[in-house]
């Protein structure tokens, strides 16, 4: 079919995907996963869970999330209706890219994917209504081992689309500790995951 087209993006380890988009008078056909094209692009994931959201309206913003220990998940990422900013940061200790983030547009129109490592809290606000996201991870959620980092955190400053007071959040969100707080019980060392 298509060739993959793979991007690596400024935070290590991450990278962009984009499958082959075939389109015509009547819509568009594209294999969003093909573990064949994955694996000679040199992504060596076992994805077993796919996860799926809806969020109805613009300003929604989930995260910044990850699994702890040997429950941490790869994900692979996706928008199949609406658009969104999607946000990762890097929180593996002595990574050349450790507390920096990233934002990316995913959205139905351009069909990109992003491909986030064990090791990187995630999160998204839509940009749009009727946002339906779309995540393949390679190990299962498990509880226990779920954490966050604070989507406010001044010291990333991150640059979301809206004005947090206007950001429909979770109780849950509102209360992650920041990437300093979190720092004496940070499991996700470079290299080691």
């Amino acid at each position: 079919m298509g060739k993959l087209v793979v991007t690596e993006t400024k935070l290590t380890d991450v990278k962009i995907l984009e499958p082959a988009v075939f389109g015509d008078h009547r819509g568009f056909f594209t294999e969003s996963y093909s573990e064949k094209d994955f694996k000679e692009a040199g992504i060596e994931a076992d994805f077993i869970q796919d996860n799926h959201s809806l969020s109805s309206q613009p300003g929604v913003l989930r995260g910044l999330h990850f699994q702890k220990g040997k429950s941490a998940q790869t994900k692979l990422i996706r928008v199949v209706t609406g658009a969104v900013l999607d946000v990762i940061v890097d929180i593996r200790k002595g990574s050349p890219t450790y507390g920096q983030w990233e934002g990316y547009i995913l959205s139905e129109h351009n069909h990109r994917q992003l491909l986030v490592p064990k090791g990187y809290a995630h999160g998204f606000m839509t940009l749009t209504p009727d946002v339906n996201f779309l995540y393949k991870c390679d190990n299962y959620y498990d509880a226990a081992a779920d954490g966050g980092i604070a989507f406010n955190d001044p010291d990333l400053n991150i640059q979301w689309p809206m004005a947090m007071d206007k950001a429909i959040t979770s109780e849950k969100d509102q209360k992650h500790p920041t990437l300093k707080e979190f720092e004496a019980e940070n499991p996700f060392v470079y290299g080691e995951i």
